[in-house]
């Protein structure tokens, strides 16, 4: 073996080390990063904490890195130009730092990177002193939070756009074993594109807390970045469906995209 080197010229030996080198970097760059807010705390804390190993074992499968922060302190324009994609898992819409507000807008606004909010995402309102983000609101189809089951119900949740790209795999219908349904002011519907609604008959138990039109799954269309709302996230048992794990896999391979 040592022969076999000797006869082969030193400059070849360094390209082919090269090569190597820029082969295996090109395997392992992730093809998009990704930023993933989660609260600290609180009785959502459950659904964080099953999340991210599912999308730890996810972003390796499909080859993508993702990071995690708990706060908005970071947040500026320079911090989300690091990322192709923002899963804001269960982070409220509210006590936010004014850059960090002002960054995640214009991000959102201008189609910089995708967007995936769940359930936190559309507590709009008058909370823990702060006032309602209008922007936040205008963009989660000029809602405001009203009321929400809080003993939990199981429900069905109807596919309304099929052909919606994250619905790819995704029945006509399908459980929710458990949930604390939102209500809102008004429907999101006639400013969003409402891609399924949560059947209220189906409530299991039956809740006298009902909003009639009940969108549960929407985007915004009038924002130039993809983004997609899916109200299903308080439960740590989401992550036991099949069907919620396709939705949110599909959901982070579409938001991505730019």
């Amino acid at each position: 073996m040592k022969n076999v080197f000797r006869k082969i010229p030193v400059c070849y030996v360094v390209l082919w080390l090269i090569a190597g080198t820029t082969a295996s970097w090109a395997q392992t760059k992730p093809k998009f990063r990704v930023l993933a807010m989660a609260e600290p705390g609180g009785h959502h804390i459950a659904y964080s904490k099953a999340a991210r190993p599912w999308l730890d074992s996810l972003a390796e499968k499909e080859h993508f890195s993702i990071d995690y922060i708990d706060k908005t302190d970071p947040i500026n324009a320079a911090f989300l130009s690091q990322y192709q994609l923002i899963i804001q898992l269960d982070f409220a819409p509210y006590a936010w730092k004014p850059e960090a507000a002002a960054a995640f807008e214009k991000y959102v606004d201008e189609g910089k990177g995708g967007w995936i909010g769940f359930h936190h995402a559309t507590l709009l309102g008058e909370f823990d002193g702060y006032k309602i983000w209008p922007w936040f609101s205008d963009f989660m189809g000029r809602i405001r939070y009203n009321n929400y089951i809080a003993d939990f119900a199981a429900a069905t949740v109807k596919v309304e756009n099929a052909k919606h790209p994250i619905m790819n795999g995704v029945p006509a219908t399908f459980p929710v074993q458990k949930e604390e349904w939102y209500i809102y002011d008004k429907s999101p519907r006639p400013n969003v594109d409402v891609i399924a609604s949560v059947d209220e008959s189906t409530y299991q138990p039956d809740s006298k807390i009902k909003m009639g039109d009940h969108p549960v799954v929407w985007s915004n269309p009038k924002k130039k970045a993809r983004n997609v709302y899916i109200f299903m996230g308080h439960s740590p048992v989401l992550f036991e469906s099949d069907v919620y794990k396709t939705i949110f896999k599909n959901a982070i391979l579409w938001a991505a995209k730019k």
